[in-house]
């Protein structure tokens, strides 16, 4: 099977784990648009979305599947989102598309995450996908400086702002062993909206694309 095959079939994968008549939460890259393309084949059961960005949004809209402010909803039953690096406790990496506080706020509110991810995203450490961190930009050099002191690389993704009017550094060069513990860490540097490390709110549940199919993991 190609990527794209697979990709296609955890998303249809995961229309087995969305709850009928309620809010889904939607992330954003190309494993998920399979996922947007194929929930709407069954749009007539789905509330509503909430969405990570804009581009989700769009699509969503496009399919005719209503999306919602975060601020107007009660309960995320289920949040879908790919990864693109995720270690055997279900911590990851993202932000490779540059929604990662987006996506961040929505996997919090959810009361389930569902990662959907081909076989090449599992690694047994992260960090072999530059690390993405959201900055305010008066404070990118002075976050940048502190990023070196723990030990990476970073560069500045040229020609990119988020949908929060933000600037990415990409920390390359970095071995994450303790995801959660570098989370915190960063999370306390003065200018840093968000971290692309997703291993205090991990995933639930990862459907895996490989060569026999779709597997899962679980995580809880």
């Amino acid at each position: 099977m190609t990527q794209d095959e697979l990709k296609q079939a955890v998303a249809r994968a995961a229309l087995r784990h969305v709850v009928p008549d309620t809010v889904i939460g939607v992330g954003t890259g190309s494993t998920v648009n399979f996922f947007i393309d194929a929930l709407a084949t069954m749009r007539a059961r789905v509330r509503a979305a909430v969405s990570s960005s804009e581009r989700s949004s769009e699509r969503l809209r496009a399919h005719g599947i209503e999306v919602l402010d975060l601020n107007q909803v009660e309960r995320i039953p289920v949040y879908v989102d790919g990864a693109d690096e995720i270690d055997p406790g279900g911590a990851m990496i993202k932000g490779g598309g540059g929604a990662l506080t987006r996506e961040k706020i929505i996997a919090e509110a959810a009361e389930r995450f569902v990662c959907i991810v081909d076989s090449s995203k599992l690694v047994p450490v992260l960090g072999s996908f530059p690390l993405p961190v959201e900055v305010v930009p008066m404070a990118r050099e002075r976050v940048r400086a502190r990023l070196r002191e723990s030990g990476g690389d970073p560069v500045l993704r040229e020609g990119f702002v988020t949908d929060n009017g933000n600037q990415i550094l990409d920390v390359h060069g970095l071995r994450i062993e303790h995801p959660a513990e570098l989370e915190s860490r960063l999370n306390q540097i003065p200018g840093i909206v968000t971290v692309g490390l997703f291993a205090r709110r991990g995933a639930d549940i990862a459907l895996v694309g490989g060569a026999d199919g779709v597997t899962q993991r679980d995580f809880d």
